[in-house]
């Protein structure tokens, strides 16, 4: 409960059943909004110029959070064991902190909703100066609103955006406020246009890019696409996507003759590194090199930014770059267990990822977001 005699900005949420919006101040300044959306383009690798012709050109935006709201009871409930989820007036939220999901899609089947194994919630707190990257691993097993208990990638699958971040919501305790989507394609061209993107990768990361191009027929026929030595290396876009998508091999997987370790936790920490990276190569550059970007790039992303609200970007654009850079992820440390076939989890899903404190976890999420807003 907040303490109103040192901080009303101050919330505990020891208990899900005390969580409490936090204090937010009437109306959100237009300037932080446009602030706000500069980074998720920058993030996106998108940026400004002659905006009105592109908004008018490119339709590629989501309409308003109407899928936000509770259902007719006023609860998306499911009062099992550690996973009892909350209703959208119990979600903490702050008018300096902004969490924009970012996507990754992969829709080659060309379903109405793809597959993301891409889930990251970019926090801007205007509070603290900070970007702050949290991955939702894909595995972990959640109450999806109006479908039950699965992975919380299944939730994508499922519904797209829309159910994703409702399922995260009503699971973890934060409100959401925007959303980009980046389809494989999008997101290759996204790096070309950047002029590639220079990693620290490893042997093995090399070798499990040079792997999975020559099998995907994306090597011209050569088996070695890389053949740098482990350290700093520029990849360009199909590169980078397999970096981006690298969980490991196991021997004899997909008729392969290499084992490489890795796991889904490695690849949700490329994805972060890769957008650190991003946004790193970004600081020095000047308004011009940004609005340079945007006719090329800008319509291979989706979202839900409003046409006013975009227009505003520039303004501000170059201030968030400079802002430090920290990151998470979800289910922490000490709080998750694979399953096993004695969890009722297993018998629904198979091997998947079960949070063992969900108060203790939206607690570690919160204040990882909000820092000393909470307690």
């Amino acid at each position: 409960m907040a303490n109103k005699n040192k901080n009303e900005n101050l919330v505990d949420i020891s208990s899900n059943k005390q969580v409490r919006k936090l204090y937010k101040k009437k109306g959100r300044g237009l300037r932080i909004v446009t602030l706000v959306l500069s980074i998720l383009m920058l993030l996106t690798g998108s940026a400004f110029v002659g905006l009105n012709l592109y908004l008018e050109t490119h339709r590629k935006f989501e309409g308003d959070y109407t899928y936000m709201k509770d259902d007719a009871s006023g609860k998306q409930t499911a009062n099992t064991g550690n996973t009892v989820t909350l209703k959208t007036s119990d979600l903490l939220q702050n008018s300096k902190v902004l969490n924009i999901m970012l996507f990754g899609e992969d829709n080659k089947l060309d379903e109405e909703f793809g597959r993301t194994d891409t889930i990251i919630m970019l926090s801007i707190d205007n509070v603290h100066k900070k970007l702050k990257m949290t991955s939702f691993q894909r595995d972990t097993y959640v109450y999806i609103p109006g479908h039950g208990y699965e992975r919380i990638n299944a939730s994508y699958s499922l519904g797209g955006a829309a159910l994703t971040i409702k399922t995260i919501q009503a699971n973890f305790g934060v409100k959401i406020d925007r959303y980009a989507v980046v389809d494989f394609d999008s997101f290759k061209d996204i790096i070309d246009t950047l002029g590639g993107v220079e990693m620290e990768v490893t042997k093995d990361e090399i070798d499990y890019i040079n792997y999975q191009m020559y099998k995907n027929g994306q090597s011209k026929g050569n088996r070695t696409t890389i053949t740098a030595k482990p350290g700093l290396v520029k990849l360009n876009g199909q590169e980078a996507l397999w970096y981006s998508r690298n969980r490991g091999l196991t021997i004899g997987e997909d008729g392969n003759e290499i084992g490489i370790s890795g796991d889904d936790w490695d690849r949700t920490a490329r994805q972060r590194k890769l957008l650190t990276k991003m946004v790193h190569d970004l600081k020095g550059a000047g308004l011009s090199e940004i609005i340079a970007i945007v006719n090329e790039i800008g319509p291979k992303i989706t979202t839900n930014l409003k046409k006013d609200e975009i227009m505003g970007l520039v303004t501000n654009a170059l201030t968030y770059i400079d802002y430090d850079i920290v990151q998470n992820y979800v289910p922490s440390e000490k709080l998750w267990y694979y399953n096993g076939p004695g969890d009722e989890s297993y018998e629904v899903v198979g091997s998947c990822i079960l949070v063992t404190d969900m108060e203790a976890q939206r607690k570690e999420l919160a204040q990882f977001i909000y820092e000393d807003l909470v307690k």
